[in-house]
């Protein structure tokens, strides 16, 4: 039996539950169907089968939801630190010990390879097992001395919230929002992305399992029109933790401006890579090449934009191109596959209609440029070339396997063409030169930037965008910065005098 027909065999036995029931909201710690009894269906873009039915939640399940985060809240915020963190260690314990089922359905319902996403699940672990460590001192603050006070900051959670998850990597990204909002003492209602529900309501056992309290958690599926909506107007709902495209970011902030809303908005990018002439070319060719057809390409910090000089530009392509034309296509528990189909047709439709829109404009497609097979919403992976940065292919995030070769010749006209985007998630620089790489750094408009690496993810390091990649910051003490309230208090030192009125 190959590795591939052992995975389909596991596969189906951990859908089995699914497909037969469905997957319901779980509110208050129960199984909900939705009130209104509406279902929608989840496909696996690998073969456009059905996965299974999800309820599909109105204005009415959300309310339920977030008023049994509110009810949870008080309980849960006086939690002893320790026994907060207890149940986080147990819910990292828990997707260890499920690990393969999440890969594995992950994959099925993302299209997402294996390969990458067999580590997802660990990698969830890990983000509860840090923040689990930072529950003892979450709410430290400082003693700042006066000279008639004594003035103490401390911290307090800011009450139930609301977490909104994309498809891409959702599994992941759930444990990125949940696990410190979680740790802060918040209560949350969860509204996973409709294309991807699976993981989420594992991941939601796995924390009851754990022993977290009922309506501490609270997972609600559907649409963003309707449960996303009322979500991020419902009033007991203090904060809106979003990963998605920038657009939605800015529909959703106009909908939590009414309850005046905390908002931490994690979005698009159009994300530049340049190579310098003096970069070590092999190193830079393979990270320029994981970091746009890993995942899919569909990840907000993948490096859409190539700018290379263009003094190594003709073979830096042409080595690019040969590289691109052999990245393995096909189904995502192959341990083979390399790039799976796009998660949904409409997804697929938007990627591959940049094919026409690139040629209308003037580039080449040096590489891909086509569908994959005759099933599922595979596209071969795609390389542009003849490029300039004010074409759509530079501008817009196509979000899939899909790279832009574009040249430069200074490193003013580098940086210019780096910055000459709405976006600012991500950058990376590939060069030798120290002084050089400073003062690039220093004026790349963008919220994270590597230099002569890919995108290697330090949990306690800010993640975030600048401009239309987004507000507020993930990692470290900057989730606790969001999901938190700062409080001071100052306490007289003795009997300092205090104007008098009136007397």
């Amino acid at each position: 039996m190959t590795e591939l027909s052992t995975h389909l065999e596991k596969l189906d036995g951990y859908l089995a539950r699914f497909r037969e029931n469905g997957i319901s909201n779980l509110i208050n710690g129960e199984d909900c169907p939705a009130l209104s009894g509406e279902t929608f269906t989840s496909i696996s873009p690998i073969d456009e089968s059905v996965v299974c039915t999800v309820a599909r939640s109105s204005a009415a399940d959300v309310d339920a939801a977030a008023e049994a985060a509110k009810a949870a809240f008080p309980a849960w915020r006086d939690l002893p630190a320790l026994e907060r963190k207890k149940i986080l260690i147990g819910i990292a314990e828990g997707i260890e010990a499920r690990a393969e089922e999440i890969a594995l359905c992950e994959c099925h319902d993302t299209g997402q390879a294996f390969r990458f996403m067999s580590k997802a699940a660990l990698r969830g672990a890990e983000n509860f097992r840090y923040f689990a460590d930072q529950v003892t001192s979450a709410r430290d603050g400082k003693n700042l001395q006066s000279p008639t006070l004594m003035n103490v900051t401390t911290r307090v959670p800011i009450g139930p919230v609301g977490v909104i998850t994309p498809w891409n990597t959702p599994f992941m990204l759930s444990t990125w929002k949940i696990a410190p909002a979680l740790a802060a003492g918040c209560t949350v209602v969860h509204k996973p992305a409709e294309f991807s529900p699976v993981t989420a309501r594992i991941l939601a056992e796995i924390a009851h399992e754990a022993g977290l309290p009922p309506g501490v958690w609270n997972l609600v599926n559907g649409f963003g029109e309707d449960a996303g909506k009322r979500l991020t107007e419902h009033p007991a709902i203090k904060a809106i933790a979003f990963v998605g495209e920038s657009r939605t970011g800015s529909l959703i902030t106009k909908q939590g401006a009414d309850t005046l809303k905390r908002m931490h908005l994690e979005l698009g990018g159009k994300n530049p890579v340049v190579v310098f002439e003096d970069a070590d070319l092999e190193r830079a060719l393979d990270a320029v090449i994981f970091m746009i057809y890993s995942i899919n390409g569909e990840r907000c910090t993948s490096s859409s934009r190539l700018l290379i000089q263009d003094s190594i530009k003709e073979e830096f392509e042409a080595r690019l191109i040969e590289r691109v034309n052999r990245i393995q296509v096909g189904h995502p528990l192959d341990p083979q596959t390399e790039v799976g189909p796009m998660i949904a047709k409409e997804h697929f439709d938007k990627v591959t209609s940049y094919f026409g829109i690139a040629e209308e404009d003037g580039a080449t497609i040096a590489a891909g440029g086509a569908r994959e097979g005759d099933k599922g919403f595979f596209v071969k992976p795609t390389l542009f070339t003849n490029a300039s940065n004010k074409m759509r292919i530079a501008q817009e995030e196509i979000f899939g396997p899909v790279l832009t070769s574009i040249p430069f010749s200074t490193e003013e006209e580098a940086l210019e063409m780096a910055n000459d985007t709405q976006y600012g998630l991500s950058g990376y620089v590939w060069t030798n030169d120290l002084t050089r790489a400073l003062r690039f750094t220093n004026h790349l408009e963008a919220g994270m930037i590597w230099v002569n690496s890919e995108n290697v993810r330090h949990l306690p390091t800010p993640f975030g965008g600048v401009k239309s990649s987004g507000i507020g910051r993930d990692g470290g003490d900057w989730s606790f910065e969001f999901y938190m309230e700062q409080k001071h208090i100052g306490f007289a030192r003795g009997q300092h005098r205090i104007p008098r009125l009136g007397a």
